[in-house]
């Protein structure tokens, strides 16, 4: 059962909280992993989270947030195996995790169906489903553009049923790990960060916790860049884990798509299906220009790659030579290079004032007539959009400020969406430090490419199969109260150090952690984005580094703010996450890799994006060379980059072979058999 204990470092008295099994955040995949650890039999459980409402899980979502799964409806012909597949085409996806996906997503999707989540099924119980981006099949569903919070919010009462408990306001601040002999390490605990506590209270500002198993379901590095589209209040931790020596796996590899700035959401799906105009201004709002036209000059080209935003949401390197990803490479070269503000302008139809769906591409005049678009005659974009979904429109109306698409435009930009890469895990979840699994986005469970909605069910998958993991081979005591005292004790006491210099500059100096924060992530998304170079990624480089080496005597923050206090630990995140994954993008360029996924690297030999339609289609725009680029072509799909790092010196890298979808034994006597001795998990 939980117990509570206090131990001293310094003269100050810490609180030690000790449990079977820490999980770290309250997303869905947080909020399945307690739920499933009680139902496997493990009630010894704690929750800590930042912040219970904060969340991408919660709080972010599109036109249609998408759930990939297995087909569990129709005559189409489906299979694990041809799940696992595709799921592993992506490139520089180990197959084992993309077999453990695709054989336990029914499982994992009928829990979310049990639990509540109102997924459609047809009149016969069939769970219908669409066909997502990378899917040959129709393996995605959804319950609308709130489908992971619909997903938090039925697993999180099934977690407050169970009686698990809950701390709110904890900033992980640091890992307690134990070294063997042989090197191996161990998770013993957490340091947290009380964000709740005031300079004036009696209690320790910081939260010990004392455990066998870390469940790590803190999201993505969303703190990294300046222009993301995650919602305000999710950071992510990966820079402790990678601190604690976790090994990180594919980190240069992210998503990034079109979404508006204020507030944060995907404009995906019908918001580009109904054609809106872009237009850009300088900073002050003046000086409007429809700015596609100077790259895409042909007029139903334009509205057809506008279109196909919708459902090519994601920029694609792929589709960037002469398809619909150079808008968002138009988009990038007005705001980050021209320094201007870009806006969806649903009032009005691009370059003409009538909307002509006959210069429209057959996909596109197909979609819109199908939808009933073409019968309402000269419409304008926002009548197409309230006509085809009312929902959409009505987003932005229940936003707090309200924003009424009818009257004004949209501020948008290239954001930061979804890092595919992560700390790396096996085939339950497990990373090289025993103890810690990381689920949810924190884990590197993807590869280049992956299926719209594959992230939802990853982490549904992971968190699932880490807690059956623990629940069969981990149930040990926490390690004794005396060994976690020493081992807890250097790393409260650089924590304590780290805050009392910083408070004590904060008599003579200006708080300085909102500048550092705000100008740390507009580096990040000015260089190593989605465009990047080896100057950019080496200038970014040098300049983090030296935020890092300098942190513990650069840092000014005022003690009697618990706003300033949260952001000195949170930064110094932020920075390390920062460090290791331009390190990262700087390898990749050092073995040789070049465009590919949701990123172009500059290459100065390379081709610039085509003009695709009149006379000379293979003619280049005139466009910075910062655009000019080479496709990999697959070269180094069937490796892995991996982040080795012992929090100190420079990362090392270690390339290896993809592992290969597994070839189990099915003959059903010999699984049996397996099963019945330890459930096969091992």
């Amino acid at each position: 059962m939980v117990a509570e204990s206090t131990i001293t470092v310094d003269g100050h008295e810490i609180p030690v909280i000790s449990t079977n099994t820490v999980v770290v955040g309250t997303g869905a995949a947080g909020y399945c992993a307690a739920a499933r650890l009680v139902q496997f039999g493990t009630d010894d459980v704690v929750v800590v989270t930042d912040k219970i409402r904060a969340g991408a899980s919660r709080n972010a979502g599109s036109d249609k947030q998408t759930y990939y799964k297995l087909t569990l409806s129709g005559h189409e012909p489906d299979s694990v195996r041809d799940m696992a597949e595709t799921l592993f085409s992506g490139g520089s996806m180990d197959g084992d995790i993309a077999l453990a996906e695709a054989a336990w997503s029914p499982r994992t999707f009928f829990n979310l169906v049990e639990a509540g989540v109102p997924f459609p099924h047809a009149r016969s119980g069939e769970f219908v489903g669409y066909k997502t981006d990378h899917d040959p099949r129709q393996r995605a569903t959804s319950v609308g553009p709130y489908t992971s919070r619909t997903m938090v919010e039925q697993l999180e009462k099934q977690v407050r049923r169970n009686g698990t408990r809950i701390i709110d306001a904890c900033r992980i601040v640091d890992l307690v790990t134990e070294t063997a002999a042989d090197g191996s390490a161990t998770v013993v605990g957490l340091l947290c960060l009380r964000t709740d506590v005031r300079a004036a209270d009696q209690r320790s500002r910081f939260l010990l916790l004392r455990a066998t198993n870390v469940i790590y379901a803190t999201g993505g590095p969303a703190g990294m860049y300046a222009d993301a589209v995650y919602p305000h209040g999710q950071w992510g931790a990966n820079g402790a884990a990678l601190r604690a020596g976790v090994h990180g796996k594919n980190l240069t590899e992210w998503q990034f798509g079109l979404a508006s700035i204020k507030p944060r959401w995907n404009v995906s799906g019908t918001y580009m299906q109904v054609v809106p105009r872009f237009i850009s201004t300088d900073q002050d709002g003046n000086d409007e220009r429809e700015f596609l036209s100077e790259a895409i000059e042909d007029y139903g080209r334009q509205m057809s790659m506008i279109f196909l935003k919708g459902y090519q949401w994601p920029f694609d390197i792929r589709k960037a030579l002469d398809g619909s990803s150079l808008i968002d490479l138009l988009v990038y070269r007005e705001t980050v290079l021209r320094g201007r503000r870009v806006f969806l302008d649903f009032r009005s139809n691009p370059v003409r004032p009538d909307f002509d769906p006959d210069q429209l591409s057959p996909e596109a005049y197909d979609y819109l007539d199908r939808a009933g678009v073409l019968g309402l005659g000269n419409s304008t974009p926002i009548e197409r959009l309230q006509h085809m979904n009312r929902p959409a429109y009505d987003f932005y109306l229940e936003r707090n400020p309200q924003i009424d698409l009818e009257v004004e435009p949209l501020e948008v930009a290239v954001c930061a969406q979804h890092n595919n890469g992560g700390l790396a895990v096996d085939q339950w979840w497990q990373s090289n430090v025993a103890g810690f699994f990381p689920v949810g986005e924190a884990a590197g469970a993807h590869g280049i490419y992956r299926p719209g909605g594959a992230a939802l069910n990853s982490g549904q998958v992971g968190a699932t199969r880490a807690a059956a993991y623990v629940a069969a081979r981990r149930t040990d005591d926490p390690i004794d109260h005396a060994t976690f005292a020493d081992l807890a004790a250097p790393v409260s006491r650089a924590a304590l150090s780290l805050l009392s210099q910083a408070n004590e500059r904060a008599t003579s100096g200006e708080d300085n952690t909102d500048a550092l924060l705000r100008e740390a992530t507009e580096l990040m998304s000015r260089n190593a984005a989605v465009v990047r170079s080896r100057a950019s990624i080496d200038e970014a480089l040098h300049q983090v580094k030296q935020w890092l080496d300098d942190y513990d005597t650069l840092m000014v923050a005022d003690a009697s703010s618990r706003r300033s206090v949260n952001r000195l630990f949170l930064i110094r995140d932020i920075i390390t996450s920062q460090y290791v994954y331009l390190c990262a993008m700087a390898d990749y360029l050092d073995r040789g890799g070049r465009s590919r996924g949701s990123v172009l690297y500059t290459d100065p030999d390379g081709t610039l994006p085509q003009a695709g339609a009149g006379d000379d289609p293979t003619r280049e725009l005139d466009l910075p060379d910062i655009f000019r680029f080479q496709l990999d072509g697959g070269a180094l799909a069937d490796v892995i980059q991996e982040t080795v790092w012992d929090g100190t010196n420079t990362p090392r890298f270690v390339w290896r072979a993809v592992r290969p979808i597994p070839s189990d034994d099915e003959f059903f006597e010999n699984v049996w058999r397996g099963y019945r001795e330890d459930r096969n998990i091992h």
